[in-house]
């Protein structure tokens, strides 16, 4: 089972540092939408948390390709540590709650 984690890790981080890098420029279907319609001034409001990598983009980095790829590796690690202890967590919980069943059936 670990194996088959990290092979899913290793693919992801690979997927990741391979496509970020050709992202769109283009803005997405809703802020088009928003454009059009003339709110997207509306959306824009005080950032309540700063973010390090802003649009993808680490500081520091000239290249942009690499910044958006390094952007996209640096997430689904973070993203991969947060999932993997919450299912964690749970199947700990999980686990205790059926041992407690078990406790009071007996």
């Amino acid at each position: 089972m670990k194996k088959f984690v990290l092979l899913g890790l290793l693919f992801a981080v690979g997927l990741a540092l391979l496509l970020a890098p050709f992202a769109s420029q283009f803005p997405d279907g809703l802020e088009k939408v928003a454009e059009k319609k003339s709110f997207l001034d509306k959306g824009e409001g005080k950032e309540v948390f700063h973010s390090p990598i802003r649009d993808y983009l680490l500081p520091g980095i000239k290249n942009e390709k690499f910044a958006t790829g390094l952007a996209g590796v640096i997430g689904t690690v973070l993203v991969f540590i947060f999932v993997y202890g919450l299912g964690r967590l749970l199947y700990r919980h999980k686990k205790f709650e059926v041992s407690q069943e078990k406790i009071e059936i007996e």
